[in-house]
Formats: C-alpha cells, structure tokens, sequence
C-alpha cells in the first residue's frame, strides 16, 4: 500500500484501488475507493458544505515481520482511521475500535486473522461488457452491537442486528442506507446503487449491484441524538414545517368529484371540526400522465379551492409519475427521451389501470417539462400541495436490470429516484417562494429530509400486525433522518369497515397517529358496492371508490372517541411545533426510540413497543386486537399518567389500563428523586 497525505485527507493506492479518506464534517468522515483511476464528482447524500474540521493525516513507519510497512492515520476531532500497509481500515472513536474492515487473506496484520481463505474487505467485480462494478464491503461484526435506522423495512424488528435488507425501493419499502450503532457510530453507504446489506452475527457486508466506486461516511458520538445531528449537518436539515399543517389532513380512497370534496368540507366545517389539508387522490384525471382534473366531474378546480380556502383548508392533489400511452404527454416526452428505458422487451414499466412508462427524473428536462404541466394544471387553479404517489417507482416488475434512466443503469442509480422525482417539485415550488414546501411521499432517500417530503409507510394492510410494523418503520426513519413520517390511520387496505374488528384496529391507529409527526385519514375501505360514475374506461368516474373515510363514518362512540383524540392533538399545538423545530435545527424526529431520550438506560436499548414523542411524553400504543391493558417500562424520573394524573418514581415497570377510548401516556414531569 501506498500513502500520500493531502489537505485534510488521506489517499492510499493498491492493486489499482485508489482510496480517499478526507474529513467530512465534525467527527466524520468521508472513505471513497475506486478501481477506476479517479473519483467521480458525485457527492450523492453528502449534498452540506460541512466546514467543522479538526484534521491531522499522518504516515507512520512500523516493523512487520522483519519487515518495514507503513501504517497511515487519519483523525478528525474523536473519530480515527488506521489503514495498515494490507489497505485493511479500522476506524476509532477516542481511540476505542468501533468498526474494522473484515479480512482473511494471508497478509493480513494481526496475526488471529491471518488466513488462507483469500477473503478482502472490498472485492471488486468487472460486470461483463459494462464500466461498473458489482461491490461488496465487509465489516467486522461486533458481539452485543446493535444497530438501527436504514429507512423503512415492513418487519417486526427495530433492532436489525441480524437482519438482511435490501437496499432497493418498493411501495411500502424504503432504503435510507444510514445506521446508528450502539458503539457510538453512525455509518452511511453513501450510494444509490440498488444492492444489499446483510447485519450478520459473523460479519457486515454491504452489496451495489452496479457501481463506479464505493463512497461511505462515518461519524462518531456519545449519543444517538449527537450521531443524528451531525448527519443532518452532512446530509441536510428538514425545513420548517407550516403550522397550519399540524392538525388533521383528511383523506380517503377516493373523491371522485369537486362536489364530493366540497361537502366533505362543509360538513367538517358545520360540525365545528377544523381541518387543515384536504387530499385529492389518484385517477381525478382524464389518464395517468395528462396531470389534470377531469372536467366533467372536476368543472371549476379554482371555485373548488377558493371555497376550501375560505374555511382554512389548504388543497393537495395526487400526481403520479407514470404516463399512458394514451396520455396526451406520452409521445412528447418518448420522443424527448423522458421517460425511462427498458433494456430490453416492450417500452413499458408499468402496467397498473394502463400500458405506462414512468418518467425520467435524471434527465432534467423532464422536471422542466412535468412541472409545466403541473403547474398549468393544478397550481394555476390554487392547489397548494402534491401528493407524489408511486415514488419508488412502483414497478410493474421489480428488474431493475432492465430499465435506465438518463444518467445511467436503474441498478446503479435507482434509489435515488424518489429523491429526484420530489425535487421536480421542491425546487420549483421553493423557487416561487409561496412559504416551506411541504409534499407527500411514499419512498425517500438518503437526504430526502431537505426537500420538503412527508414520507408515508405505503400500502399496508389493516391488521394490526401492520400496526406494530409500523412503529418500529417510524422509529427507525427517525433515526435514518426523515422526521417527517406518517402512515395512513387504519391501514390501507379494508375488506369490510363495518368488522369489529376493523374498528378496534382503527381507533388504535388513530390514537397513535395523534402522537406523530402527521396526522392523515386515508384508506381504501371496503367492501366495494358503490357504483361507478360512468362506464367509460378513463377519466375520473372510472375507478371505484372506497367507502366513508371521515372521522363521523364508523358510528357515534368512535367518532366521539376521534375527537377527542383530535382535541389532544390540536391542544400539543406549541408543543408538536416545538418539536418540528427541533427537526429543523438538529434532525432529532418527532416520535423517537426510548433509548434517543435515555441512551444510558441499558433496558431503553431493549424496547420497541413503546416511543417518546419529543422529550415530554412516553406513549404506549395498543398493537394487539382485544387488549386493554399493558405494562409500560417507566426511566427514572417522575411520570404522570394522562389517564389518572397518578405520579410514579421511574424508573418502574407498571400495569396500566387501556379501554378503548385510551392509550396508555405519561408526561415526564420532574427530575429524579434522589431521597
């Protein structure tokens, strides 16, 4: 291995791998390697110009063997990386090893790990006939290590020690490649390509099916909350959320027309119920991809939203990033190059109510063009807000080997897709200067937090298995950056909202969501007896609807209970506003793991059925069909009990009852007592 120190980084040169280790912010840093001669200029996530430095990059000579090598250094503040004259790298946090790269070639430097098995932290892979290569870095896997964030997985387990993900987007899936460990470590594989990671018990391996170089950032803490914040400083910082979206967004599966919104609102508004955003949802359009209102069930959008506008309610509407072929935009764009390739078989990538192909948001000429559309469509009429549907892209068929985008093969690209579709709008919508831009999402990605994206769970069921994998989805998005995140309250999908069992689940959800970042009604709730509007086969009468999704559509005790959860929601307003500017200012989320709170709790590191929203309040949902009771793990301090306003010493386990009409809260209210 050869060393060269340069200002404020370290490059070392082997077997024709360059690797560039630079500070990257304050106790970070940056490790890039390429088999390629020289890096590329993509900074990907690591969009911050973080300047917090404290470098020194040293060169040391040492004894091996009989043999003299070189052992290279690099240090920024409480983080190090030694890289021995084998190129393997072992990073330190006030020099205690956190992470080492995994080795088991016969060079190796310490003696336990030298082997014959020819096995090297980073094995490149020329893919035939193309300029990538597939990647794999390894780690040393760490006993009683456990690890968090990573964005979005639909699985019963916070802690992903021992877990394999894959690092790729689908609807109700979402790669947000940055994990905080227990050491004190943050790590982020700084790299859209679509691959793997495996948190092994034997060691970490992470996987890029199609790459030019690897790029990973590191960084150290006392604390996941100073972890936390000096991601955010790397990778960017959510913008201020609007107060007046902080209430309750009304949804459903779907209003067919202007009429249907209306009353909706109106009724809200004469049951003394302040809503916040009414949500238009898909196909109110004439095809997917002309990107406007149907005018035959949608006559006079600009009425429409005026009304909405004169009671509060602000306007979001659905767009999808798939395009017909019938569409009015198909042939314009695919003769543009706007749409995305397939490598091979019919142009099509989609094929859900329509023969589609999704658009290209690497090429900028497609933001320029869809944006237009949009704009001309929806904003000129008043709308205020997109719900960008299908983020992921939802595929028709998850092959990502056969699709390309502008700027290259989906399996090196692909996860950032979401992130590109949404900047079509942020940009635009920032640029305009109408106030904090605030967009709904079902995917994200690695800095996703800095465009203005309320990032949603997806499509699940209405189960309450859902339920519980949805909690630990939002404790683990906090913790990979994205503080915005809802679900949809109930789950997506009913059979029938009439079964008892529904209701329970609903109300439950519901009580949970109060205690989240956003608070939207949504769902496709069954069962499906409603006509169609008309019998043409496009256009907004065309798709069925759901039934009633509005707080009084499940009968008088659940409404009564909805709002009076409502009431506590509105009541939190300074507080829940508190707590976005605390998103703003350091990236910690709204809803966050007890451990974020109490990191020198050994059993808070344990739980995953029970979160703190902000610092204030521990909340204790209700995840499983007829229970109404459940014990809640207390830290020291003093907590009071919402239901009873009793006070219990933590820390303390306690027996607390949930009927229906509550969920278990307690408001930390006092230091410990120490007598």
């Amino acid at each position: 291995m050869r060393f060269a120190a340069e200002k404020d980084a370290l490059i070392c040169r082997r077997q024709g791998e360059t690797i560039r280790i630079e500070a990257w912010g304050k106790d970070s840093l940056r490790v890039r390697s390429t088999m390629q001669g020289k890096f590329t200029d993509n900074r990907w996530a690591l969009t911050e110009d973080v300047k917090e430095r404290d470098v020194k990059v040293s060169i040391e000579k040492e004894d091996w063997c009989g043999r003299s090598t070189e052992t290279a250094i690099v240090k920024n503040g409480r983080i190090k990386a030694v890289v021995n004259f084998a190129g393997v790298i072992s990073f330190y946090r006030d020099d205690t090893l956190i992470l080492r790269e995994y080795f088991r070639c016969y060079d190796g430097t310490l003696s336990h790990e030298s082997r014959c098995l020819k096995i090297v932290g980073r094995e490149w892979k020329g893919i035939i006939g193309g300029s990538e290569y597939s990647l794999s870095v390894k780690f040393e896997s760490r006993d009683g290590e456990k690890l968090f964030g990573m964005g979005q997985y639909q699985q019963p387990y916070l802690d992903l020690k021992g877990c394999t993900l894959e690092l790729a987007q689908r609807n109700s899936q979402i790669s947000v490649p940055f994990a905080v460990s227990s050491l004190g470590y943050g790590f982020l594989w700084n790299n859209p390509a679509v691959g793997q990671v495996t948190f092994g018990k034997n060691y970490t391996e992470w996987k890029a099916r199609s790459t030019k170089e690897m790029d990973y950032w590191i960084t150290a803490g006392d604390t996941p909350r100073q972890i936390l914040e000096n991601y955010t400083d790397a990778t960017g910082h959510a913008g201020m959320f609007p107060e007046d979206l902080m209430g309750l967004w009304q949804c459903k599966l779907r209003y067919r027309t202007q009429e249907e919104v209306l009353s909706v609102a109106r009724q809200y508004h004469r049951e003394g119920i302040k809503i916040d955003q009414i949500v238009i949802d898909f196909f109110h359009w004439t095809r997917q991809g002309d990107w406007k209102f149907d005018p035959v069930y949608w006559p006079d959008p600009k009425a429409m939203t005026e009304e909405l506008h004169s009671m509060g309610i602000k306007v979001m509407v659905s767009v999808w990033p798939s395009v017909d072929r019938k569409s009015e935009n198909f042939y314009p764009m695919m003769e543009r190059g706007l749409l995305i390739k397939t490598e091979r078989g019919a142009a099509q990538t989609y094929d859900y109510q329509g023969d589609c192909v999704e658009i290209d948001p690497f090429n900028p000429e497609t933001g320029e063009y869809v944006w237009e559309v949009c704009r001309k469509n929806y904003l000129d009429y008043g709308i205020d807000a997109f719900w960008l549907d299908n983020a992921e892209p939802d595929y028709g068929v998850y092959d990502f080997e056969n699709y390309r985008y502008f700027q290259g093969p989906a399996l090196e690209l692909s996860n950032m897709y979401p992130q590109m579709y949404s900047r079509i709008f942020y940009d635009e919508m920032s640029r305009l200067g109408k106030g904090p831009v605030v967009n709904l999402l079902r995917c994200a990605w690695a800095g996703s937090q800095k465009y203005g994206n309320v990032v949603w769970s997806g499509d699940v069921p209405s189960t309450f298995e859902a339920l519980a994998d949805q909690l630990q989805c939002g404790l683990n998005m906090g913790l990979a950056g994205i503080p915005w995140w809802t679900t949809d309250v109930g789950g997506f999908m009913t059979d029938d909202v009439k079964d008892p069992v529904f209701l329970q689940l609903l109300i439950r959800w519901f009580q949970f969501a109060v205690y989240s970042a956003v608070l939207r009604l949504h769902g496709d709730r069954g069962p499906y007896d409603i006509p169609l509007l008309d019998d043409r086969d496009w256009g907004g009468g065309y798709m069925h609807t759901g039934q009633p999704n509005e707080l009084w559509s499940y009968g008088r005790e659940n409404y009564a209970i909805m709002k009076k959860y409502l009431e506590i929601r509105l009541s939190m307003h300074d507080y829940i506003k508190g707590l976005y500017e605390e998103a703003h200012i350091n990236g910690s989320p709204l809803i966050r793991t007890m451990f974020y709170e109490f990191p020198e709790d050994k059993k808070c590191w344990e739980l995953q059925d029970q979160y703190m929203f902000g610092d204030r309040y521990l909340v204790a949902p209700i995840l499983h069909q007829d229970q109404f009771e459940r014990s809640v793990y207390l830290p020291a301090g003093r907590w009071m009990l919402t239901s009873t306003q009793e006070i219990t010493q933590g820390p303390a386990t306690v027996n607390v009852a949930a009927p229906l009409d509550y969920m278990p809260v307690f408001e930390k209210c006092g230091d410990v007592d120490t007598k």
